[in-house]
């Protein structure tokens, strides 16, 4: 469906102070689910869990990766109504549910067919699509075409394509997280992609764990403008600044669609973080809201006091401005 941009960058390991030398930072990293992963937890010794990790990254590609062509999902949107889904796609699924209902369709994994048709690549010039084109993919959107029932997935539609790319990171990071807590350990940072889950603090440091949320930069650089410390939660960020397309007019479109007419969004948007206490969901709600837009979104999150909020536009006069909701915290 939708490709995250990564916006996040953990700077825990980069504060200098006072270390704690009883204590150990048991840190990994490497590849997962098309991007980079790193883990850090708080022990008394080296423990290295790169197997489990591995073998977590591979039941999960061949649950819900569609660059997989024999994993679950990808033999779902191939026809086959005989797969018999695991616990994972499963909660994923049903999560897609209930915010697809909540922000009623701004979160719509069924979208990733039209995503595809625009061909969004970086910085490319919009290619409009014939609208008889777009009314014949918008007839397999939509995920209330979806149903799970005794552990099969069935469609009304045999061309709904299904894509969980909005949250299955975070998905991940939840499940790295939940592992570590089943080996006891309660001073953890797990980043996935950008999208982070996080609980107690960088003892050896002797410091809270630190995030820092990326500006928006258009010319490719980085700066972090806002620092966040996460005691316990998770967090993730949506933005349309890194994969956008332009028009004759140099009107900016970004990558994420308007799921009811098909068509990119132009917005104001550029970036939303959202934390919450699963990254699934804070992954799966930073993209609804960016399609949602500012006004919606601030409307919506009056009846969602669960979810803090940072988001990053441009006023009229196309001047860099922040807003923070719910008690979205930060330096």
């Amino acid at each position: 469906m939708i490709k995250r941009i990564v916006v996040l960058i953990a700077i825990g390991l980069l504060i200098s102070c006072k270390e704690n030398p009883k204590l150990h930072l048991n840190y990994t990293n490497g590849k997962a689910f098309g991007t980079t992963f790193s883990v850090q937890f708080i022990d008394n010794s080296e423990q290295d869990f790169s197997s489990s990790y591995d073998s977590i990254i591979k039941v999960i590609n061949m649950s819900m990766s569609t660059y997989i062509p024999n994993s679950d999902i990808s033999r779902i949107n191939q026809g086959d109504s005989a797969i018999i889904v695991d616990e994972h796609f499963r909660k994923v699924f049903t999560t897609s549910k209930q915010i697809y209902k909540e922000t009623n369709g701004a979160f719509d994994p069924t979208i990733g067919i039209l995503v595809n048709a625009w061909d969004f690549g970086p910085k490319g010039k919009i290619v409009s699509l014939d609208s008889l084109k777009i009314d014949s993919l918008l007839w397999s959107v939509g995920l209330p075409k979806v149903i799970l029932k005794e552990n099969k997935i069935l469609k009304n539609d045999p061309k709904t394509y299904l894509d969980f790319n909005a949250l299955a990171k975070g998905y991940g990071v939840d499940v790295f997280a939940e592992f570590l807590e089943s080996k006891g350990f309660e001073n953890y940072l797990v980043e996935i992609g950008g999208e982070i889950r996080g609980k107690g603090s960088n003892l050896v440091k002797q410091k809270p764990w630190r995030i820092g949320v990326e500006d928006p930069n258009f010319d490719g650089t980085q700066s972090y403008s806002k620092i966040v410390s996460l005691r316990e939660g998770a967090m993730a960020t949506s933005g349309g600044y890194r994969k956008y397309k332009t028009d004759e007019n140099g009107e900016r479109y970004i990558h994420i669609l308007n799921a009811k007419t098909g068509y990119p969004l132009k917005s104001n948007l550029l970036a939303v973080s959202v934390i919450t206490n699963t990254c699934m969901k804070a992954d799966a709600y930073a993209t609804a809201l960016m399609s949602m837009g500012l006004e919606r979104s601030k409307i919506f999150l009056k009846t969602h006091p669960e979810l803090k909020v940072y988001f990053i536009y441009e006023d009229k006069d196309t001047q860099l401005k922040t807003l923070s909701l719910n008690g979205f915290p930060g330096d």
